[in-house]
């Protein structure tokens, strides 16, 4: 007799028993406390996504029916019964494949071999795989078998896309939800295979392994396998990374730290490092929203700010980082050039990172203006502009853009207040010229409340710009540090200067 052929890991490391599962501890606990208090139901479906151990469940749950003294959720796997389920040979355990056996001619029979007793078992368990390929018609011949079925029949329903299951269905079983298994819990698992068929892993090949399997412990093994293959019994993750086309952790945290920061030199080089090494741009995108998943809420648990990505972003900044990356996701997939849409979007992502929102913006314009509080309760915010003393009366000179003539300037208190619309009185021009040459001053409109010395400003008749003797005049004319601060609070620069119609400045400011 030949030995028996090679088995993959999958298969091999199989659960056999409820204390083998992994990373399913809440379906494990369900289905023991059904069992020792005898309160199984007459039909389950299992949900999740593929590789979490729905099937593997199920044939664990039909042994502990059919063990010898059961049902028991503890029974010993040299059980002949025990052993003819896992070898497929049990007559009264019957594994349907839905996909290849969705008719109503199918359905049918099951309802037909519903009627018979088991022969060897307690109960007779149908288990179906893939059942959402069912068609209709299937299932409507189901639905009063699997309502009320004879005492000793069981139903184990198992899918990954529970939308495609008749709600009549769904209704009649008790829904069991499996979660995509960690990726700490996989390499784990890993771990302990290698160890047991003696094969040297690094932790960080494992966890590049986890990260592929997406949540699915059968996937992980199937990747082991393969890997095992191409390296033999050392494996590195630059094994698992030239393989798979994974970018390593080390260049996801640069990548990061390029778009946090506003790096775009650096993040061209990695992108040209990627495509050198053949990496997978979508998988590469995949690992970069994870990390600013993350870091998003670490900001939302900080009260506003994280500095996981290398560079300190707000929320707002990263939520608007992950959607752009989950925009450009699309563009890479299906796209002409994947490497040009894949630059084009972690740029853009940097300009997402680096922008603010309006409503932060006006706070800081209105704080800047005209000093008041940012939030409710606080007090007035003193002038950051310190600000000479005079005993004329003060005055702040607008410049002559803002004239109706051009050899006209136009002073405007600055109140404690702010420069609110609603606070300050109409600007009457003639009023405020005639008191000016009362004082002595005919060059400026001068109010006797005012607290600020006035500025001399030159006289400008049409617009100018930046580099014009008329611009470099008038700006320099303003009160000493107000264009220092305007840039330092909002970013602010003079661009041009322009006259401004005498009635325009006939209204509340």
């Amino acid at each position: 007799m030949s030995a028996p052929g090679f088995q993959v890991i999958a298969r091999r490391w199989r659960p056999r028993r409820f204390d083998e599962l992994v990373g399913q501890e809440h379906i494990v606990k369900t289905l023991r406390n059904a069992l020792e208090t005898k309160r199984m139901a007459h039909a389950y479906l299992f949900v999740g996504p593929r590789g979490t151990g729905k099937t593997t469940t199920a044939r664990i749950l039909a042994k502990a029916l059919n063990c010898a003294g059961g049902p028991k959720p503890d029974f010993s796997l040299d059980d002949p019964v025990c052993l003819a389920i896992e070898q497929g040979n049990c007559l009264d355990v019957i594994e349907i494949d839905g996909a290849s056996n969705r008719k109503l001619e199918d359905a049918q029979k099951i309802r037909d071999e519903c009627q018979f007793a088991p022969a060897n078992c307690p109960f007779k368990v149908f288990i179906i795989d893939e059942v959402h390929q069912l068609t209709k018609e299937a299932f409507n011949a189901l639905l009063k078998t699997l309502e009320e079925p004879p005492p000793w029949v069981k139903f184990i329903l198992a899918t990954t896309e529970a939308d495609k299951v008749l709600p009549t269905i769904t209704s009649r079983c008790q829904r069991l939800e499996f979660h995509p298994i960690s990726e700490e819990v996989i390499a784990a698992q890993l771990a302990r295979i290698v160890k047991a068929d003696g094969v040297d892993a690094d932790t960080q090949a494992l966890t590049a392994i986890a990260r592929l399997a997406g949540g699915g412990m059968r996937d992980s093994q199937s990747i082991l396998d393969q890997v095992i293959s191409f390296a033999g019994k050392k494996i590195t993750e630059a094994d698992v990374l030239s393989i798979y086309g994974l970018a390593s952790a080390q260049q996801v945290t640069e990548l990061c730290r390029a778009i946090s920061t506003g790096d775009g030199k650096t993040l061209l080089s990695l992108c040209d490092t990627f495509h050198a090494e053949g990496r997978d741009l979508l998988r590469v995108l995949g690992d970069l929203q994870a990390r600013v998943r993350s870091a998003t809420l670490a900001a939302v648990r900080a009260n506003g700010t994280s500095a996981l990505l290398g560079g300190e972003l707000a929320t707002e900044q990263l939520v608007r980082l992950l959607e752009c990356l989950q925009e450009g996701e699309q563009g890479i997939r299906s796209g002409l050039s994947p490497r040009a849409n894949f630059e084009v979007t972690l740029l853009k992502a940097i300009e997402q990172s680096r922008s603010r929102s309006i409503d932060s913006l006006i706070k800081d314009i209105a704080a800047a203006a005209a000093g008041l509080p940012r939030e409710p309760g606080q007090k007035k915010i003193k002038p950051a502009v310190a600000l000479p003393a005079s005993p004329e009366p003060a005055v702040v000179a607008v410049p002559a853009a803002l004239a109706p003539t051009p050899s006209r300037v136009v002073d405007v208190p600055i109140e404690d207040s702010g420069l609110l619309e609603e606070s300050l009185p109409p600007l009457d021009i003639e009023a405020a010229e005639a008191e000016a040459s009362q004082a002595g001053r005919p060059e400026a409109f001068a109010f006797p409340d005012a607290s600020l010395p006035a500025q001399p400003v030159a006289e400008i008749g049409k617009t100018a710009f930046p580099g014009e003797k008329e611009f470099t005049d008038a700006v320099e004319a303003l009160p000493p540090g107000l264009k220092q601060k305007l840039k330092d609070t909002i970013g602010a620069e003079f661009t041009a200067l322009r006259p401004i119609p005498v009635g325009k400045l006939r209204r509340p400011l």
